[in-house]
């Protein structure tokens, strides 16, 4: 009889730790064995906009539905930005000693200071695969820039983008692969602007870890000057900030690097952490978290500040128009035919 119930259980279907599902227009990724979970929009820039650790809600997704997003989008979740992220200090930008000027008659970039690019919401993004094994769950999507004549007359290098979110012993991995299909070499500025909460607290009672040595000082549009200083000035400890004593939107660099070259940010609320660990290439972190006090008196639930952005940056603010004045020394660039690779990480604990 034992053998007999033996045989029986053995031939039940072990639980899988990973999955990868496509439900609609999202697909998700889940581990089980961590309960967490990943939502993905392919269709509306790839973006990432729930991550769920044990039922809390660890990205910042004020909508009650992705339909409820589409009227009324913003950054929120995790976007990708691109062909450059944040602000450049005119309509135009350099590469390789030549002035490429924005037609603004095409409508796909934002007057003023052209911040973000036009990627952050593309429908194009292609998933190539969306699998799972016995180590992880991923989905791979594909955005081929050059087919798109009016991103093309913006930012004349023609290339590719593949990127993978994958989910592994409960750590989320974001991998970016850019392709310069150019005869000449593509400058890269691009970034992500993930939206970070805790669910255990307040923005009030959250502390902080920067790993940077260097805060690049801003003018009042929100550009470096070209100038730095040495990040005790801002904070007389990196790694035990109070975020309540601070208003942020700030630029770093600098970044401390362990064996491996990552560099680490951190939240920590009641038990809750989540540690955001920047890849060698990613060169600078902006730092975004507004003081609920300079908000609005009845926010809306778009408008609560409960939030922290760690943004991993291929190079800083306004990257591409310093390099060639001279005052940026660490743009990237990717030779004719070749590829830039990097990842990101994010880890929670104590949920």
């Amino acid at each position: 009889m034992k053998l007999l119930v033996f045989a029986a259980v053995a031939a039940l279907p072990l639980c899988a730790q990973y999955s990868a599902k496509r439900e609609g227009a999202v697909v998700r990724l889940e581990d089980a064995s961590h309960q967490t979970t990943l939502a993905v929009a392919p269709a509306i820039g790839n973006f990432a906009f729930e991550l769920k650790v044990k039922g809390h809600q660890v990205l910042r997704f004020p909508y009650a539905s992705l339909e409820e997003f589409r009227k009324t989008p913003g950054l929120n979740g995790l976007p990708f930005l691109g062909p450059w992220a944040n602000r450049l200090d005119e309509l135009a930008f350099y590469a390789n000693g030549k002035r490429y000027a924005f037609d603004m008659t095409l409508g796909n970039i934002r007057p003023g200071n052209a911040i973000h690019g036009f990627l952050s919401s593309t429908p194009d993004w292609t998933v190539i695969e969306a699998k799972a094994d016995g180590k992880s769950a991923w989905v791979t999507s594909r955005l081929e820039f050059y087919r798109q004549p009016a991103w093309m007359a913006q930012f004349p290098f023609a290339h590719s983008i593949d990127m993978t979110y994958r989910l592994a012993d409960g750590v989320l991995e974001v991998a970016t692969t850019i392709r310069n299909m150019s005869a000449e070499p593509m400058p890269v500025a691009i970034g992500f602007h993930p939206y970070f909460q805790l669910t255990d607290s307040k923005r009030e009672d959250w502390t902080v870890g920067v790993g940077a040595k260097t805060q690049w000082l801003l003018s009042p549009e929100k550009l470096p000057t070209g100038e730095t200083r040495p990040i005790e000035k801002l904070f007389s400890n990196a790694q035990n900030i109070a975020l309540k004593d601070h208003d942020l939107d700030d630029v770093f660099g600098d970044l401390v690097r362990d064996p491996a070259g990552r560099a680490t940010m951190w939240v920590k609320g009641k038990a809750q952490k989540l540690e955001v660990i920047f890849g060698p290439n990613y060169r600078a972190a902006v730092i975004y978290s507004p003081s609920p006090a300079a908000g609005p008196a009845n926010p809306t639930p778009q408008q609560v500040r409960n939030f922290i952005c760690f943004e991993p940056m291929a190079g800083i603010t306004n990257a591409l128009n310093m390099a060639h004045k001279g005052t940026y020394k660490e743009l990237q660039s990717i030779a004719a035919g070749g590829t830039w690779s990097e990842s990101f990480w994010v880890h929670p604990s104590g949920f």
